[in-house]
């Protein structure tokens, strides 16, 4: 596993089903876009390690951590709900709680379709700030990038119109690159998934001033 800078680094925390792959995909984007490394389970395909190692792994090494409740419903199947993300969400606030300095620098957005939902199925988290996205990838740009402003204090992030405007070119480059070369989009790997995202914003950068410059 590569390392980069924790400080640097946001744990992705989110479904990985093709009904949120819209979503994912606006979420890995706006990281990027905002400057910052985007991480995820799907980073590693080792058969020696289990998820559960891999993804305390990636926890330890990540400052930032977004985390999206919004899948609830029953899988189809099973009948069952997935309780994946509100897993991983406990692991964070463990890691944080429980970690030497480095830890406790840890800071997480958490993500739902609505409000007040959560309180319903996780009541534990009652009081902690839930940000609502109504499924929509827009309003995850902007919700993401604004948390990312005020968690790292960094001036050099775009303004969230910049970055969803650039999310939507980036979308049609890629989708008319793959139809051209007979390319699976929804199948791309993640790690080949940042590398195009990564490739495409340093071609298509413009470089983001502050309102006002002293």
């Amino acid at each position: 596993m590569m390392k980069y800078r924790t400080s640097d680094n946001v744990f992705i925390n989110c479904p990985l089903d093709k009904e949120y792959a819209n979503m994912f995909r606006a979420c890995v984007f706006t990281v990027l876009d905002a400057g910052f490394i985007p991480r995820c389970s799907l980073e590693v395909a080792d058969a020696t390690q289990s998820r559960l190692s891999v993804i305390l792994s990636l926890i330890d090494d990540c400052r930032y951590g977004v985390h999206d409740l919004s899948c609830v419903q029953l899988d189809s199947t099973s009948r069952l709900p997935r309780f994946n993300m509100p897993f991983e969400l406990g692991l964070f606030y463990s890691a944080k709680h429980f970690g030497l300095s480095n830890q406790k620098r840890k800071q997480c957005l958490v993500l739902e379709t609505e409000k007040y939902r959560y309180q319903k199925f996780i009541s534990d988290i009652a009081g902690v700030d839930i940000t609502p996205h109504d499924n929509s990838p827009e309003k995850l740009i902007l919700a993401l990038r604004n948390w990312l402003v005020t968690a790292s204090r960094r001036t050099t992030i775009p303004p969230g119109q910049k970055i969803r405007t650039r999310f939507n070119a980036f979308q049609l480059s890629i989708r008319k690159a793959c139809r051209k070369n007979g390319i699976d989009y929804n199948a791309m790997p993640f790690i080949e998934l940042v590398q195009n995202m990564t490739d495409w914003l340093k071609i298509n950068q413009i470089t983001h001033a502050r309102l006002f410059n002293p």
